[in-house]
């Protein structure tokens, strides 16, 4: 299945709480039950003023109705096409 990285603006998202994260971790756990096997929550990176999440799904609307269901910003969500890290230089 293809794997989404998911743009969140979250201004303050830097300053939650651990009692935030997991309130929103949650949310995010209990609209994934309700949409079922084709969509999988990877991990999320929350900076300053944003949230990346990587999803892996199905399709891309299936993530945009995550988002919806959470009722999560999706304000940009782009399909990975590779992964590279420093391991890739020795290959």
């Amino acid at each position: 299945m293809p794997k989404y990285l998911i743009e969140r603006e979250s201004p303050g998202a830097g300053k939650s709480s651990v009692e935030d994260l997991r309130a929103a971790s949650q949310k995010s756990c209990g609209a994934l039950k309700k949409l079922g096997t084709d969509i999988q929550w990877v991990e999320s990176y929350i900076t300053n003023d944003k949230v990346y999440c990587v999803f892996i799904a199905r399709d891309e609307q299936l993530v945009r109705e995550h988002a919806k269901l959470g009722g999560f910003a999706g304000n940009r969500i782009s399909e990975i096409r590779a992964i590279t890290d420093p391991a890739t230089a020795e290959a």
